[in-house]
């Protein structure tokens, strides 16, 4: 299991390391395929703006779960990362259901296909039970290390700020990476970058 000082570092550090760990929730576990790093000094970070309300478990300590709600529908989760104070997480944005498929199927279908059970950071949330009351739970003792794996960077998903920082971390060529997609209202790309998997 990866304890508090694996998280209580630089977000963008943490990220591709948490590629191929499993995160354990509410029956279920997921071998994580991709994430995003965000930080307080990022436009396109939640806590860029400081410490509110909403964001106040993104500022430490390391290792907890930053959970928000988007589109009105759907929730999405974060592992906290940094020093306190440090407005630091990587969102989950997909993985691989390893153990308890039946009970991940029965919270997102029983004919969603295996590959989409949790590819997508809605749908990697929805597979592992969590929701609005599961924002600021402890997650040390629920992840522990995979396989060492191959990673490779690219830009951001759906953002229109920092669109192209390359923080986007996946294990290329691995079927349960989420497709990339560049928000319509993103600025045009600064470089040719080429996202990381399809």
């Amino acid at each position: 299991m990866l304890d508090r000082s694996f998280f209580a570092r630089d977000s963008v550090v943490v990220a591709p390391e948490l590629l191929g760990c499993i995160v354990t929730a509410n029956g279920v576990s997921v071998r994580l395929t991709e994430v995003e790093a965000y930080r307080e000094d990022d436009p396109a970070s939640h806590s860029f703006r400081g410490r509110t309300p909403r964001t106040a478990v993104m500022f430490g300590p390391a290792g907890f779960l930053y959970v928000y709600f988007t589109y009105g529908m759907h929730y999405c989760a974060n592992l906290v990362c940094g020093e306190d104070g440090a407005g630091a997480a990587v969102l989950l944005r997909a993985g691989e259901v390893i153990d308890g498929e039946p009970i991940a199927r029965g919270r997102r279908g029983e004919t969603v296909k295996d590959r989409d059970l949790a590819r997508g950071p809605a749908r990697l949330a929805q597979a592992l039970g969590w929701g609005r009351e599961d924002n600021g739970r402890d997650m040390v003792g629920a992840v522990r290390a995979g396989e060492p794996t191959l990673w490779a960077a690219g830009p951001r998903t759906g953002i229109t700020k920092a669109a192209d920082t390359p923080w986007r971390f996946a294990i290329p060529g691995d079927r349960f990476v989420s497709p990339y997609k560049r928000h319509p209202k993103a600025p045009a790309a600064e470089q040719d970058q080429a996202p990381p998997a399809k």
